[in-house]
């Protein structure tokens, strides 16, 4: 006991030692807060990317509208190379035109909708009966073999709408953050994993078997001429559509069965309606377009080029994803983290810094279906693809930061698991806490780019932000608009990051990694 205590009090006394010793360039952050909190360009950033743009579902004319943009705009800013890299092999691009859905019987009402993507069109108005599917497995659908042309397609559900007392938005308390800052691994083998595993309750097993099914429906709905399924989802409420995927995506495969999204409350209006024995038709409209002309994802990419003779070479990045689903204008997920790190660029080059390593920014492409750009990105550049840990070139990249939870302001950063940047990152907090930014947590957090590379070992961190709306209203849904996004939270986000960028671009030493036998993020980078 008495050795366990006096290495941990000397690893403490280290760690003390680490951040006494961090330099902290308090001039230059100064100058970064007046440039980004005063001058910030944060929100026309966002209003090209989201309002001027459109929707950027990957490798839509919205996506490529913003990726170009982008490009152009960072090349302003006085950015070197700025360019739309390929990354590999994608798939069809996909654009809504058109989406009329209508009740007409028994009595006229628009109602909420929005078509999946990558999903066919009706070539025309079609006025259809809406029918219930009652199935539980695929042997049902025998019963409706004959029985579903023209037909929209309505599968009954047994939940119904919870009121909620809590509300959209919050942010995080001091408990919260203190709770997140204390927090430490659990011991090998006590991890206390997430219950229902594959095959049980809750687990993969019952998901794959009811995508399965699905499946099967939308193959008979086809074969058989129905003219759309209808879904919904428990998530959405008052009005909110929680819309994305409707299909596979690859270039050979053929146009989906039409999907269309409706609001939880359109949905089961219509559902008791037709249980009733009364009568349902809905005019539907929907037109889409596929593209094919070029199948290869895309990602933006600039560089500040660094100065120092010894490390020019080595890389600080950042970045977000740039695509997002079609319900809305994506600005919550993720035009405001692309605005941000695009933000953060812009200052540093308004204050005319001269990097001692180069600075990368990227926006990647494909994240909604798999982190499919940064993923492919880190295999090209950094990734010896036989250890599946970095190579020579992966070597030099110091840090990658990402920004992708939303609007809200940054409170602190998510370590991955790495303790040797805990002080550093402390240190380079200090002179943000009066904005409310000042917790570094041990946690490991998912969902998004960095974990291409902390996949194969490199530093990569995902900043800690102020949920505010985004899991409850705005993330995935036709809610996703520039009018939930916050202003000021913007511009403390981009002030901090272009700090954090700043200093690990300054400093003599990379970044600290965590050590070769640490279990990373499950191999994300593959």
């Amino acid at each position: 006991m008495r050795k366990l205590l006096f290495s941990c009090s000397a690893m403490l006394a280290a760690f003390m030692t680490f951040a006494q010793d961090e330099k902290l360039d308090e001039a230059m952050v100064q100058k970064i807060r007046t440039e980004g909190l005063s001058n910030s360009k944060v929100m026309d950033i966002v209003f090209y990317l989201t309002e001027v743009s459109g929707p950027r579902l990957n490798n839509s004319p919205g996506y490529m509208r913003a990726a170009n943009w982008a490009k152009s705009e960072l090349t302003k800013y006085g950015t070197a190379d700025a360019r739309l890299e390929p990354w590999g092999d994608w798939g069809k691009g996909w654009e809504l035109e058109k989406s009329y859905v209508a009740m007409t019987a028994p009595y006229y009402r628009p109602l909420i909708a929005f078509p999946k993507t990558w999903t066919s069109s009706t070539k025309g108005l079609k006025s259809a009966e809406v029918i219930l599917l009652t199935v539980k497995d695929s042997t049902d659908l025998e019963k409706y073999k004959g029985k579903l042309k023209g037909k929209l397609l309505l599968v009954p559900r047994t939940d119904t709408l919870k009121p909620t007392y809590k509300s959209d938005g919050s942010r995080h308390t001091d408990e919260e953050l203190a709770k997140m800052a204390a927090w430490t691994p659990q011991p090998a083998g006590n991890a206390g994993g997430r219950s229902g595993g594959p095959g049980g309750p809750g687990g993969r097993g019952n998901f794959a078997a009811a995508a399965a099914l699905q499946a099967k429906i939308r193959d008979l709905a086809k074969a058989e001429g129905a003219v759309a399924l209808l879904s919904t989802s428990p998530r959405g409420r008052d009005g909110t559509l929680f819309v994305q995927g409707g299909g596979a995506y690859a270039g050979n495969t053929p146009e989906n069965f039409l999907d269309i999204m409706l609001a939880f409350e359109d949905y089961m209006s219509l559902q008791r309606l037709v249980a009733a024995g009364i009568p349902v038709k809905i005019d539907v409209d929907v037109k889409s377009k596929f593209y094919t002309a070029d199948l290869k994802g895309y990602n933006v990419v600039a560089e500040i080029k660094g100065t120092d003779p010894k490390l020019k070479d080595e890389l600080i990045m950042l970045g977000g994803h740039l695509d997002s689903w079609h319900g809305s204008v994506g600005a919550t997920d993720n035009a405001a983290g692309c605005a941000v790190m695009m933000e953060a660029v812009r200052i540093l080059k308004a204050l005319g810094v001269q990097p001692r390593r180069t600075i990368r920014i990227a926006l990647w492409g494909g994240e909604e279906q798999g982190l499919h750009g940064s993923r492919n990105y880190v295999r090209n550049h950094f990734t010896d693809t036989t250890t599946r840990r970095f190579n020579v070139e992966g070597d030099k990249v110091s840090a990658y930061f990402n920004l992708d939870n939303g609007t809200g302001k940054v409170r602190g950063v998510y370590l991955q698991g790495n303790e040797g940047v805990k002080p550093i990152f402390a240190k380079w907090l200090e002179p943000f806490k009066d904005l409310g930014a000042a917790t570094v947590t041990l946690q490991n957090t998912g969902g998004t780019d960095h974990l291409s590379f902390d996949g194969i070992g490199l530093p990569g961190f995902q900043f800690i932000q102020d949920e505010i709306e985004y899991n409850t209203r705005t993330h995935h849904t036709n809610m996703d608009s520039y009018d939930h996004l916050q202003a000021d939270d913007l511009k403390q986000a981009a002030t901090v990051i272009a700090s954090f960028v700043y200093h690990a671009a300054q400093r003599d030493e990379k970044l600290p990694r965590k050590p070769a036998t640490q279990g990373t993020q499950g191999r994300q980078g593959f």
